[in-house]
């Protein structure tokens, strides 16, 4: 067996409409087909992969620091671009570039506390 890449993140969440739309307003993804799960969500697609699948569960769940799963990543195109949208709406952020490379990063948490890493190389 050969691990081709990631297939999706899941992501758990009490605030389903809000980190919908955090995915689609500040990152620029789309919701399409999702199965008839008996449980609430959404799937959240790039260029026709469904990269985010959104969980509706009760009770918040706890956000990316200090557990196990830092962040995850997320390859994108425009930095400036991005950082303005962030911008635009008051999001807390941190920008910085990745020392000795051309590489620059963007982290953000979305509604969750899930911390998201955006890297824009080149």
């Amino acid at each position: 067996m050969t691990v081709n890449g990631i297939d999706h993140i899941n992501i758990s969440t009490a605030k389903l409409a809000e980190t919908r739309a955090f995915f689609i307003e500040v990152l620029g993804f789309e919701e399409g087909w999702r199965p008839d799960f008996p449980v609430a969500g959404s799937w959240l697609y790039v260029n026709g992969a469904a990269m985010v699948h959104l969980v509706e569960v009760a009770e918040p769940p706890q956000p990316s620091r200090g557990s196990a799963l830092d962040h995850f990543a997320f390859a994108i195109d425009d930095f400036d671009g991005a950082l303005s949208r962030i911008e635009a709406r008051g999001l807390s952020h941190r920008a910085a570039p990745v020392p000795g490379t051309s590489i620059r990063q963007i982290f953000i948490n979305d509604p969750n506390g899930a911390t998201i890493e955006l890297n824009c190389r080149g």
